[in-house]
């Protein structure tokens, strides 16, 4: 059967099955992760990563959310698929005019969505960025902002190369 449709119908009471698979076909193609239509006849655990975080991205906010939690919804993504993703979530966040909160370790991600950028160690926040300096920044001076409100050398490569 076609399980994301359902899903949608569920999640927008009184959406019918063709609007249902309508919006989900039209996301699908946008992201080209593969054929649109063939996608909606298979089980979750069928998909790529890509098309399951487009996916759920989708079904998020079918229903329009006061705030958007996104907790490392690329990590496991191949670069290509990442941006794709990322460029839905921006497009999906503008459209719907959506608060935000996107938990990352890729710091140009940090800095290249939304106007606001919070960096924490060890669970408290040690800055806190936005407007035109936030604009101006770079991820070396992000680095930077780390070992100075932290004290000690950001250490990882997957938050420095951006992986």
């Amino acid at each position: 059967g076609e399980i994301l449709t359902d899903v949608l119908r569920t999640r927008r009471k009184g959406l019918n099955r063709k609007k249902a698979t309508e919006a989900a076909i039209e996301i699908l193609k946008e992201v080209k992760l593969a054929d649109a239509e063939s996608i909606l006849s298979k089980y979750p655990h069928q998909l790529s990563g890509g098309q399951r975080q487009a996916l759920t991205l989708l079904m998020a906010t079918y229903q329009t959310p006061k705030l958007l939690l996104l907790d490392e919804h690329t990590a496991a993504l191949d670069p290509g698929t990442a941006e794709k993703v990322l460029n839905l979530t921006r497009r999906i966040v503008d459209e719907n005019q959506l608060t935000c909160l996107m938990i990352t370790h890729n710091m140009q991600s940090a800095l290249d969505l939304g106007n606001r950028t919070l960096m924490m160690d060890q669970g408290r926040i040690i800055y806190d960025v936005s407007g035109e300096e936030r604009a101006k920044l770079t991820v070396r001076d992000l680095t930077e902002k780390f070992r100075e409100k932290s004290g000690r050398a950001l250490n990882n490569d997957r938050m420095l190369l951006g992986l």
